[in-house]
C-alpha cells in the first residue's frame, strides 16, 4: 500500500508522463525501510540488506549525500506518492562512467511502465546534464521484469558472472549491461533546450 505525501514536499528535476524524479527526503525513511525488508522487493537488490530499521534508513540517507552518488526519489505524477527511488552510483566524472540502479517498492506500481520511464529519465539527466558517456548496471538473471525494461530503455548484455547469486537453492548469474550516450535517444532533457 503506498502512503501518499502532502504537496509540495517534493521537488521535480526531471518530468515524465507518469512520473517524476525528486530528491530524496530523509522524512521517508518509514516507507524506505518497509519497501526494504519485503523480500519480494529485496531479493532484486544487489547488495542484501539485514533487517532494518527506521533510525538505520535515516542514517543510510543521510550518508548518500556525502557520497559520490546522484540518487533520486521516483513520485507518481498523478498523486505525488513515493513509489521508488534511481541514480546513480560509483560516480566517475573523469570518465564519464557511474552504475545505474532503481527499485520501484510499491508493489501496485509494477508491470505500468514507470520503472522504464523512471530509467529513461534518469539517463537522460545523466547522458545530458551530468556529461556520462557510458552507464552500466547489474541484474540477476532471475530478474525478468528488469531485464525486460533495461533491454526495453537500450541497455544491451556485455557479459556475465556465472552462478553468482545464490537464492532459494538455486544459483542464478548476475547479468551485465551498459549503454553509452551516443546509443541514447533523449525523450525528456533535450526538450528544454530545443
Amino acid at each position: 500500500m503506498s502512503e501518499t505525501t502532502s504537496p509540495g514536499k517534493y521537488h521535480p528535476k526531471v518530468v515524465g508522463e507518469k512520473c517524476y524524479l525528486s530528491p530524496m527526503s530523509s522524512e521517508d525513511a518509514a516507507i524506505y525501510t518497509r519497501w526494504f525488508n519485503d523480500l519480494e522487493v529485496q531479493k532484486n537488490l544487489l547488495i542484501p540488506l539485514p533487517i532494518i530499521t527506521v533510525e538505520s534508513e535515516r542514517e543510510w540517507l543521510a550518508a548518500v549525500a556525502k557520497r559520490n552518488d546522484v540518487l533520486f526519489a521516483v513520485i507518481d505524477k498523478g498523486s505525488d506518492t513515493l513509489i521508488g527511488n534511481v541514480g546513480f552510483h560509483n560516480l566517475d566524472q573523469t570518465n564519464r562512467c557511474a552504475e545505474f540502479g532503481i527499485v520501484i517498492g510499491e508493489k501496485e506500481f509494477w508491470n505500468r511502465g514507470y520503472g522504464s520511464e523512471a530509467t529513461r529519465l534518469t539517463l537522460d539527466y545523466g547522458f545530458n546534464v551530468l556529461n556520462l558517456h557510458n552507464v552500466m548496471l547489474r541484474v540477476f538473471a532471475y530478474n525478468d521484469r528488469g531485464l525486460a525494461c533495461y533491454r526495453k530503455c537500450g541497455f544491451r548484455e556485455i557479459g556475465r558472472r556465472r552462478e553468482a547469486k545464490w537464492i532459494a537453492g538455486h544459483c542464478w548469474d548476475e547479468v551485465f549491461m551498459d549503454i553509452l550516450d551516443i546509443e541514447f535517444v533523449s525523450p525528456f532533457v533535450q526538450k528544454l533546450f530545443r
